[in-house]
């Protein structure tokens, strides 16, 4: 029988991952004081340190794509514009 492995929350690794990298405690103390395996508790702090900035840049995400939507809406609309802009010029060729 297997055992399932246990998940944790974004907020609990970054807490883990935040005392690690502080260092006022060793890995080892924080891995028996929350129960953790010591890589795991290295692994969070590795990803912490490589992906701070990121942290950060999370809203980005959903701007970019607000943006992307919004850019295609604006493609669209332009498109529409050059049809009918096209047609009227059909329509008043014959009188000019």
């Amino acid at each position: 029988m297997s055992k399932k492995r246990r998940q944790y929350s974004a907020k609990y690794k970054f807490q883990v991952a935040l005392e690690a990298a502080k260092g006022q405690k060793t890995i080892s103390e924080l891995a028996s004081a929350y129960s953790i395996h010591p890589n795991q508790i290295r692994n969070w702090k590795r990803q912490l340190m490589e992906e701070g900035a990121d942290v950060f840049g999370r809203d980005n995400g959903r701007r970019e794509q607000e943006q992307a939507t919004q850019e295609a809406e604006l493609y669209e609309q332009i498109g529409r514009l050059k049809m009918e802009l096209e047609w009227l010029k059909k329509k008043v060729a014959p009188f000019t």
